[in-house]
C-alpha cells in the first residue's frame, strides 16, 4: 500500500512538473509576443484586431508638400473609409488600406503614424486602443501633386515609369508606374487588378528591373576621365561596328559610322563603338569599382523598398560581355529610381542625396510632429567630373539624341537610351536634369516595349520638367 502511494505521489509530481513547465513556456512565448514581436504585429497589413479597431477612428491624411489630399478618411456610418481623390496617379506611392486585402505603399509603411498609434504603449496591443488617440496623424510627402499628374499624363497608355527627384534635397517630386489601379475600388476590384498579367500593384519606379541601355554611358564617361584612360581632346575612330576577339562584333545602331570623335561628340551621338572601347580600354576590375562608387551595391533604405540591382560577375566577363556592359546591355539590369540618382550626381556637383519620399508628420491641428531631413548619401565623383559631365549631357540636349527634351530659354542636360530586350521590343528611356546651370529636378523615364528613347521617352520628361518649373 505504501508502494502505490509513493508511486501516486510521484506521479502527482511529475504531471505538476510537466504542467509547471508548459506553463513557464506558455509565459515566456507570451512575453516574446508581446514585447519582441509587438511592433511586427501591431504593424502587420493583415492585423485583422488592429484594422477593425481602427476602423472606428479616422485615419490621418496623406498630403502632398502643398497641403493638396492624396489620401484621407471619411465618415460611412458608425466607421470610416479611405478616400483617394487622386485614384490611379498616385495609387502606388500612397497605396491602399483594406480591411480585406491589407495596405500597401505610404499607408502600410506610415500605418501607425497614420492611426496615431505611434507611441510607446502600443505594444500593450488592444489595451493601447482605449489609451490612444480618438484620430490620426497627417503624413506630408515630398511629392508634388501637379508634376505627378503630369508624368502620370505623359506616359499616356504606354507601360513604364517616370520618378522626378530635386538632386539637391533627394526629395521625390513625382513617382509614377504603369499600367496603376483605382485605389478607391480596391475592393471591389480585387481579383481583376490582383491578377493582372502587367501587374499594376508593381511599383516599376523601385521594384522594376530594366537594362539601362546607353543612359548608362554618362557613367562609363565619367569612369574614363576619372581612370584617365581618355581626355577630353582626343579621339577614337568609330566604324559602324566593333570586332572583339574572338568572335563578338559590337555594332551601333542603325550601323551608322561616325568617324573620328572625341567623347563629348560620343555622348551626343550616343556612339556604342566608342563606349564600348572605353569600357575595354578600363577593363573589368575598374568597371565593378565604379558600379560601386556610384551606390549600384548598396541599399538606400527600408523606405522606398527598393529591389537590388542586378550586376554581372565582372571577374568572369568575356570582353564582348563588358562591351555589352559598357553600353548598358547585357545581364545589367537596374531601377529607374537608381538612373534618377545617377543623374542628379551630376546636377548635384557630384553628390547623391539620400532619396526620400515624406517630408514631415503633423497632427490634426497641422502641428508638427516629427520632420525627416535630406541626407547625403554618396560622393560618387568630383565637382570637376561632375561639371564636365553636366557640360556633356547638355549638349546631348542641345544637338544630340536628345533634343526632344529641350525647353525653351531653360538649360536642359540629359541623356537617351534604347535598351534592347530579351522578352521583346526595345525599352525607350530617357534621364537628366534642368535648368542644367541650377538644377531643380532630376529625372528618368522608362516607356516599355516602345522603341527609342530620344523619340518617345525625352518628349514626356520634358513635359515633366515644364510642370515642375513652372
Amino acid at each position: 500500500m505504501r508502494n502505490d502511494m509513493n508511486d501516486l505521489a510521484k506521479n502527482i509530481r511529475k504531471v505538476a512538473l510537466g504542467l509547471l513547465s508548459l506553463l513557464v513556456i506558455l509565459l515566456f512565448y507570451l512575453t516574446y509576443i508581446q514585447v519582441v514581436q509587438s511592433d511586427f504585429l501591431i504593424a502587420h497589413s493583415l492585423n485583422r484586431r488592429t484594422l477593425e479597431a481602427f476602423r472606428m477612428i479616422p485615419r490621418g491624411m496623406i498630403l502632398d508638400k502643398s497641403g493638396e489630399k492624396l489620401a484621407y478618411s471619411k465618415k460611412v456610418g458608425d466607421s470610416f473609409k479611405r478616400e483617394y481623390p487622386y485614384g490611379s496617379i498616385a495609387a502606388q506611392v500612397v497605396g491602399y488600406d483594406s480591411i480585406t486585402y491589407g495596405r500597401s505603399g505610404i499607408e502600410s509603411t506610415f500605418n501607425r503614424d497614420l492611426t496615431g498609434n505611434n507611441t510607446s504603449i502600443a505594444h500593450l496591443g488592444a489595451v493601447s486602443h482605449l489609451l490612444t488617440n480618438r484620430s490620426g496623424n497627417n503624413v506630408v510627402l515630398t511629392l508634388d501633386a501637379a508634376v505627378q499628374e503630369t508624368a502620370y499624363k505623359a506616359l499616356g497608355n504606354h507601360k513604364g515609369a517616370i520618378v522626378a527627384i530635386n538632386p539637391s534635397t533627394g526629395a521625390i517630386l513625382a513617382m509614377v508606374s504603369k499600367p496603376s489601379f483605382d485605389p478607391n475600388e480596391i475592393d471591389q476590384q480585387w481579383k481583376r487588378i490582383s491578377t493582372d498579367k502587367n501587374s499594376p500593384l508593381l511599383n516599376r519606379v523601385t521594384q522594376g528591373l530594366y537594362p539601362p541601355g546607353s543612359t548608362l554611358k554618362v557613367m562609363i564617361a565619367e569612369a574614363a576621365r576619372r581612370e584617365k584612360v581618355i581626355d577630353l581632346k582626343e579621339k577614337i575612330y568609330c566604324e559602324a561596328a566593333l570586332k572583339i576577339p574572338p568572335d563578338y562584333v559590337l555594332q551601333e545602331s542603325h550601323l551608322e559610322a561616325y568617324g573620328n570623335i572625341n567623347l563629348e561628340e560620343a555622348l551626343a551621338v550616343s556612339s556604342n563603338v566608342f563606349f564600348g572601347t572605353l569600357s575595354l580600354k578600363l577593363g573589368y576590375k575598374k568597371m565593378e569599382n565604379t558600379f560601386d562608387r556610384f551606390g549600384f551595391k548598396r541599399s538606400v533604405g527600408q523606405e522606398l523598398q527598393e529591389v537590388a540591382s542586378h550586376l554581372p560577375d565582372f571577374s568572369s566577363l568575356g570582353d564582348g560581355d563588358l562591351a555589352q556592359t559598357g553600353i548598358g546591355q547585357g545581364s545589367l539590369l537596374v531601377t529607374p529610381l537608381r538612373m534618377a540618382m545617377l543623374a542628379s550626381s551630376f546636377a548635384n556637383e557630384g553628390k547623391i542625396m539620400r532619396p526620400y519620399l515624406v517630408d514631415k508628420i503633423t497632427d490634426l491641428d497641422g502641428s508638427l510632429i516629427k520632420t525627416f531631413a535630406p541626407a547625403e548619401w554618396l560622393t560618387p565623383t568630383t565637382p570637376q567630373l561632375a561639371g564636365e559631365i553636366n557640360k556633356m549631357m547638355v549638349r546631348v540636349v542641345r544637338d544630340g539624341t536628345g533634343t526632344a527634351a529641350s525647353l525653351p530659354g531653360v538649360l536642359v542636360a540629359g541623356k537617351t537610351g534604347t535598351a534592347e530586350n530579351a522578352q521583346g521590343d526595345s525599352h525607350a528611356w530617357f534621364i537628366g536634369f534642368a535648368p542644367a546651370d541650377n538644377p531643380q529636378i532630376a529625372i528618368a523615364v522608362i516607356v516599355e516595349n516602345s522603341g527609342f528613347g530620344g523619340s518617345i521617352a525625352a518628349p514626356m520628361a520634358r513635359q515633366v520638367f515644364k510642370a515642375a518649373l513652372q
